[in-house]
């Protein structure tokens, strides 16, 4: 396992368009299909990624608490899935039904997706508000495997209660941690 920080970069970038499969529908999506009317979370996870296991669970919950209030959700792997074949299609879309996701699991192939949003580990949030401007880049919340802190999803949830009351998220964010992306060669 590669512990990797969220790389911090500036915020206020638009949402990175894309046009990938969703593992779960078989389907391909466009950005403009998952974004919701009051804002969107794209986050990068994998199936096998203890930091993913860790609080996939809050992740699912927040999306279930969230959607009905207008934030869109996807998730989007991006690990190659040659050398890590846990990390396939098909394991995707076991992942995200035995999860139960209420949003769409894209797959990556070309990895562009990542790398147009800067993302380098598994979990790294994006929360866009409502006109696509990137306002959080943080971690979920103070958790992490073994550290004995509940997962709470506090961070997460506290940036998305700003952008449904349209107030500024404060720029001040503590970055995720978690396994890096596997790069292709």
């Amino acid at each position: 396992m590669s512990e990797t920080s969220t790389k911090i970069i500036d915020l206020g970038f638009r949402i990175p368009a894309f046009n990938l499969l969703d593992t779960i529908s078989d389907k391909p999506l466009t950005h403009q299909k998952v974004v919701g009317n009051r804002g969107t979370l794209v986050i990068f996870i994998c199936n096998h990624c203890p930091y993913v296991l860790h609080m996939i669970r809050e992740i699912v919950q927040i999306a279930n608490e969230y959607t009905n209030k207008g934030i869109g959700f996807v998730a989007i792997s991006s690990n190659d899935a040659d050398k890590y074949p846990e990390d396939n299609p098909d394991k995707m879309k076991d992942f995200g039904l035995s999860n139960s996701f209420p949003f769409p699991y894209l797959y990556d192939e070309t990895q562009e997706v990542a790398r147009a949003y800067n993302a380098v580990c598994t979990p790294d949030l994006n929360l866009f508000d409502a006109k696509g401007k990137c306002v959080y880049r943080g971690q979920l919340d103070d958790s992490r495997p073994g550290n004995n802190i509940e997962v709470t999803g506090k961070d997460l949830r506290k940036a998305i209660e700003y952008v449904l009351i349209g107030r500024n998220v404060p720029t001040e964010q503590t970055p995720g941690i978690g396994c890096s992306i596997k790069w292709k060669e």
